[in-house]
């Protein structure tokens, strides 16, 4: 199994930064991507961004694109997400994921998550 722990979330203005980190444990070695996902009240969990753990390459929602950026660092199994220009529209639960399907996007495709941070942006 895999452990995924989430950190960084809070309350910022519009046009504010923060960055959110996931720290992975367990069996590492089985993940080839992880995934950035966030749920909004009265909203299904949506994909926000995904790195894979070899080469870092990206891929990253329409609604982000700009915005954010994930990035990973490999010595300490974390995974962060630096989300800029916050919107309200960002506010949401958002959650870290890993998954062994090359930049998935589906939340079909991670079999494992955490346990979300709150990301709440005020207008």
């Amino acid at each position: 199994q895999v452990q995924l722990v989430e950190s960084g979330g809070g309350l910022v203005q519009a046009g504010g930064s923060l960055r959110l980190s996931c720290t992975a444990s367990g069996r590492i070695f089985s993940v080839y991507t992880m995934g950035w996902f966030r749920r909004a009240p009265g909203k299904e969990r949506e994909f926000v961004a995904a790195i894979t753990w070899s080469s870092g390459d990206t891929s990253y929602a329409d609604s982000v694109k700009g915005r954010f950026t994930i990035s990973r660092d490999n010595a300490k199994n974390t995974v962060y997400l630096q989300m800029n220009s916050l919107k309200s529209e960002d506010t949401a639960v958002y959650y870290c994921a890993s998954g062994t399907t090359i930049l998935a996007r589906r939340v079909s495709q991670y079999a494992y998550w955490g346990q979300g941070t709150q990301v709440t942006v005020s207008s």
